[in-house]
């Protein structure tokens, strides 16, 4: 499924002509953004530092002993 987010502002004269444009494809579907607020624009509701962290699995410390050949 393949959305096409219009902002409410441009609703008025994009949605009905996207709309139509699309009319023959199910897979897209024409909606309005009508959220008043942005999650990210708030400032830490949260409460809290956040602590960035690199997530790669650390090495093992000390040496790899010889394989044994053939």
């Amino acid at each position: 499924m393949i959305y096409c987010v219009v902002p409410e502002e441009l609703a008025g004269e994009l949605y009905d002509k996207l709309a139509n444009y699309y009319a023959d494809d199910p897979n897209v579907t024409v909606i309005i953004d009508r959220r008043k607020s942005r999650r990210r624009e708030r400032e830490q509701a949260s409460g809290g530092d956040r602590e960035v962290r690199d997530r790669r699995r650390q090495r093992v410390i000390g040496d790899l002993p010889e394989l044994a050949g053939d």
